[in-house]
Order: structure tokens, then sequence, then C-alpha cells
């Protein structure tokens, strides 16, 4: 199986899954299939909780697992960290 075709399954997963465009920012193979990592911008949630209309959007990291056979096995958006100074 080629990186590349990894990166497309993930991009193609999130355009049919969520109707988003997607960048993959990361791929790796552990033993038991494919991970990787990808960038969804999407409407400002806390813009959009106070009803106001916006172009905002929020960049999120999305997390997901794919078989060796690229079977989407699970998918979860990565809480942002905040930094301490």
């Amino acid at each position: 199986m080629k990186i590349e075709e990894v990166g497309k399954a993930i991009t193609d997963f999130f355009k049919k899954t969520l109707d988003r465009d997607s960048k993959v920012i990361k791929i790796a193979k552990p033993s038991d299939g494919w991970m990787g990592e990808a960038e969804i911008y999407e409407e400002s949630s806390f813009i959009k909780s106070l009803g106001l209309p916006t172009r905002v959007q929020d960049r999120n990291i999305y997390e997901i697992k794919l078989t060796n056979n690229l079977e989407v096995s699970s998918y979860a958006r990565k809480e942002k960290v905040m930094k301490e100074e």
C-alpha cells in the first residue's frame, strides 16, 4: 500500500462523511494499520452557538485510524491544547 493511497482514502472519507475538504498533515504506519491526522476548517462552533452570522472558521484537527485495507476503524476530532505561559 502506498502512502499516497492512504492520504487519498483519508481525504475521500472526510469529504464524504463531513462534507468538508481536508488536508492530511500526518500519516504513520503502526503494525496494525494506518494512522493519520487531517486539518479541516469548520464553522466556528462558538460563534454559531451565539446565533451570530459569520464566516469565521475554526481550524480543527481530526485523528483517523484505518485498517491495512484502508477501511476506517475510527476517527475523532482532537481537543485543542492550550499553551501555558
